[in-house]
């Protein structure tokens, strides 16, 4: 592997990928700028946010990049999730994937994102009888919180460390 290369909404992703960079000693850049840094092929680790269980930036990374593995940050606890975003981008179970927890931040959102936050803040609001992950996510969209930590990056960095 050769860099890590994320995309990042509300900078929960960029700060992954940063803590990542450091743990690995790999360079980090945005997808956006790595188009101009790496060659077409290189080996890469992808880090992409989470919407809808879509990883944000994956399918533009995989046309010209190897992927290694993948790191999908969402509002998700860590860990989990898996099958769903697997299965939501048509992974392949060769491909190493880990979900970890990232964060809210309302005030950068715009638009359809902006949008749906709050239609998933409404709905899980007007439930009657909310499950315990109901409660725990309503917290979530309604508090800004950064959820980002060394911690949520063990299950990644134990796989890595194998390689």
């Amino acid at each position: 592997m050769e860099a890590i290369v994320y995309t990042s909404n509300t900078g929960h992703t960029a700060e992954y990928a940063k803590i990542l960079g450091e743990k690995t000693g790999l360079p980090v850049y945005a997808l956006s700028g790595a188009q101009k840094q790496l060659s077409s092929g290189t080996e890469i680790i992808y880090l992409g946010w989470l919407f809808a269980n879509g990883i944000k930036g994956y399918k533009k990374a995989a046309k010209k990049y190897k992927i290694s593995a993948i790191c999908a940050v969402g509002l998700c606890d860590t860990g989990t999730a898996l099958d769903e975003v697997r299965k939501a981008n048509a992974l392949s179970e060769e491909i190493p994937l880990f979900t970890m927890q990232g964060g809210m931040d309302k005030t950068k959102l715009r638009g359809i994102n902006k949008f749906m936050i709050n239609m998933l803040t409404k709905g899980i609001d007007s439930k009657k009888d909310r499950t315990e992950e109901d409660e725990r996510m309503l917290y979530l969209l309604k508090n800004d919180k950064n959820y980002v930590s060394e911690d949520n990056t063990s299950a990644f960095m134990e796989w890595y460390c194998k390689q």
